[in-house]
């Protein structure tokens, strides 16, 4: 238990969560200890089937293909996508979030609860229940450039946030895409797409083949974001309207309902969930930015 004698941190190698329940006492302690329980066991699951979820995904790979439900819960949530590359790896967060969510409140009366596997948030809400997010902007700066209230009767069970100064590659130079979806696995999956999606060709921006910086990368050669540098007003506004014009289809789609994209202190909306969420941009700021200025920074 954290300090707070509330929430519950639960970590085994990479898998690093915060949990949260409210409700009557003896139903958030029965909720942690199924919490507990099913977190033994996650990890080894997914090591089991790592190969074929670095493989890409296909519309016609079967659930059926994976033996445990973290690995399904990424299936799903990619195979929407499978036009374009894309592993259920991209989902790996958020499937777990949601499936630890799903553990703590089997037969639980609790009011409301989340589970955060390093941003991606999975979201339980009883009527009449609702939660405040924080939308963090870049991984080295913790004060939330906005906040999003996410209640019972709105379609949202899923957060997420990608970009290139996270935890995973990105091939996009966006500084943050967070994502609001029906489930974390989905809202991972459409973070990480969209995110890829913010792109520009400017000397400033320093690529190279994901294998290069991991051997073990999903993304194999493909070119990852290293750093950014200085970036003018037109190349930043022109990346994010890539961004927000495929969010824009996978909204259309039905397999998202909002996004909010960040990159220089300017932003894109798109879906009324977040329309109010963010700030009025500040004036432009060319600050460059290194993933290794901050690898070891989580968020």
């Amino acid at each position: 238990m954290l300090p707070d004698g509330r929430r519950l941190h639960l970590q085994h190698g990479p898998t690093d969560l915060i949990l949260d329940a409210s409700g009557p006492r003896d139903e958030v302690a029965a909720a942690y200890r199924q919490a507990i329980e099913r977190f033994r066991t996650i990890l080894v699951e997914l090591v089991g089937e790592l190969p074929k979820l670095r493989e890409p995904a296909r519309g016609t790979d079967a659930e059926e293909d994976f033996r445990w439900p973290t690995a399904r819960r990424m299936l799903r949530a990619v195979r929407p996508h499978a036009g374009v590359f894309v592993t259920p790896m991209a989902a790996v967060a958020g499937a777990v979030a949601d499936e630890m969510l799903a553990a703590m409140t089997k037969g639980r009366r609790l009011s409301r609860a989340y589970v955060n596997n390093g941003g991606d948030i999975a979201l339980h809400l009883a009527p009449g229940a609702s939660y405040t997010a924080g939308l963090v902007t870049r991984p080295d700066r913790s004060e939330p450039a906005g906040r999003c209230r996410i209640t019972h009767d709105m379609p949202v069970r899923g957060i997420a946030t990608s970009g290139s100064g996270g935890r995973s590659f990105s091939l996009g130079i966006a500084d943050a895409v967070t994502v609001l979806a029906d489930n974390a696995a989905a809202a991972d999956a459409a973070a990480t797409l969209v995110a890829n999606a913010v792109v520009a060709d400017r000397p400033a921006i320093r690529r190279a083949p994901a294998e290069t910086l991991d051997p073990d990368s999903d993304l194999g050669k493909l070119p990852v974001t290293v750093s950014v540098g200085p970036l003018d007003g037109p190349a930043v506004a022109a990346a994010l309207d890539k961004g927000a014009e495929l969010a824009a289809n996978m909204r259309a789609a039905g397999l998202l309902h909002g996004v909010a994209l960040c990159l220089r202190e300017q932003y894109r909306v798109v879906g009324p969930v977040l329309a109010a969420a963010l700030p009025e941009p500040s004036p432009q700021r060319e600050e460059p930015w290194s993933k290794s200025e901050s690898a070891n920074i989580r968020p």
